[in-house]
């Protein structure tokens, strides 16, 4: 199976101040994982690594089997696609303009969008079901609505891993699962390796067979959710009393005292 991502012994930091240490990780392709923890665990840190625009400290991180710092960012683009969260566009363009952007990194320098492109942007409207809101500027949208625009630009980008930074922090229920729903039917049907970041335990426990917990720079726990998110880690990472917390997700055995 190819590894889509392999960190050795990575540690990552700003200046003086050690974020992530001696970190290992590999994720095969096609597979769904769930990144939790504290805040200030470390987890924006470790998608910067992944995705190129941090460089470790000591280690080596490798995207698809090439080390990260030999890859240009269009190479990088090629290969991975990020959502980041919900941002306030800093210009006026319509949802299949914003959605197109996902499409640069394959564009002919010189000719600009091909058949292909227009195609690949349609098919990506299209699967996040904004057909309606095509014509709209995408700034005039909901919360909700924009962060299915953002998803619809990695769909667009044809990457074949997507990395999510936060992505239903702000949005209600419905816009929740329908992000959630949307990237499952992606990994199922195209095969796309999905990491996504969460707040959210019972989404990641839900939508995600594996779950990474990430506390004081170190990943902590690498398992299913029954047991990445059991009473002995909610007591020891994210410091809480598990019996104050309602988890319809967990297995039998989860949260065993």
């Amino acid at each position: 199976m190819t590894r889509t991502i392999e960190l050795v012994s990575v540690s990552a930091g700003y200046g003086r101040r050690s974020v992530l240490r001696d970190v290992d990780l590999i994720v095969e392709a096609g597979e769904r994982i769930a990144i939790v923890g504290p805040n200030g665990a470390g987890k924006s840190t470790l998608l910067r690594v992944l995705t190129g625009l941090m460089t470790p400290t000591d280690g080596q991180a490798l995207l698809f089997e090439e080390p990260l710092a030999t890859l240009t960012r269009e190479r990088i683009a090629r290969r991975v696609a990020v959502v980041p969260q919900v941002a306030t566009l800093p210009f006026a363009a319509r949802v299949d303009e914003v959605v197109a952007l996902g499409r640069i990194a394959h564009e002919d320098p010189l000719r600009g969008q091909r058949a292909s492109d227009r195609a690949a942007v349609a098919a990506a409207i299209d699967m996040v079901g904004l057909g309606r809101l095509v014509d709209r500027d995408a700034r005039a949208l909901s919360l909700g609505e924009r962060q299915l625009v953002l998803v619809a630009v990695a769909i667009a980008q044809e990457a074949p891993l997507i990395v999510l930074d936060e992505p239903t922090v702000h949005l209600d229920i419905r816009h929740q699962v329908d992000v959630m729903e949307l990237l499952v039917d992606l990994n199922a049907r195209k095969g796309t390796t999905i990491l996504a970041v969460l707040h959210d335990l019972a989404l990641a426990a839900r939508y995600f067979p594996r779950v990474l917990v990430v506390d004081d720079g170190t990943i902590k726990v690498d398992a299913a959710p029954a047991v990445a998110l059991s009473r002995d880690v909610m007591r020891e990472v994210f410091r809480v009393d598990p019996d104050v917390l309602s988890a319809p997700w967990a297995a039998p055995d989860a949260f065993a005292r």
